[in-house]
């Protein structure tokens, strides 16, 4: 059952601390989301389209809730990417990668086996990547 404050003086005690403390977790909000972004993508590891066509395998950790990926190089306008998980052994759905962080596997869980199969927009194009897990 909550408490009804009925002393002036305490319900003003109380919304000066709010009103301080407010200020400080909104702040907080954008440095934290920072932090896990920086996390997640400075963890990624870069491969060539060429050098072969499936990448991995790699194992999630819990720096990224999902698996990104994004184009670095080469001279494709995008990429055909996908995940394989080990214990399904057939690509979850291919997506379309430009130049920004796309996702490519969603709410994935810590230690998931994968790899991850790309093709490019024409044969012969080459691609630089980045997958950050």
């Amino acid at each position: 059952m909550a408490k009804i404050l009925t002393h002036p003086a305490a319900a003003a005690a109380l919304l000066a601390a709010l009103a301080v403390s407010a200020p400080a977790t909104a702040s907080a909000a954008p440095a934290n989301a920072s932090s896990a972004d920086t996390s997640c993508y400075g963890g990624a590891v870069t491969v060539s389209y060429g050098d072969a066509v499936e990448f991995g395998p790699y194992t999630t950790t819990s720096r990224c809730a999902d698996i990104n990926l994004r184009m670095v190089g080469g001279d494709a306008e995008f990429v055909w990417a996908c995940v394989k998980f080990t214990r399904v052994g057939e690509c979850n759905y291919w997506t379309k990668v430009g130049r920004s962080w796309k996702t490519i596997a969603t709410d994935v869980k810590d230690g998931s086996k994968f790899t991850v199969p790309l093709g490019v927009d024409l044969e012969g194009s080459s691609a630089r990547v980045q997958i950050a897990f």
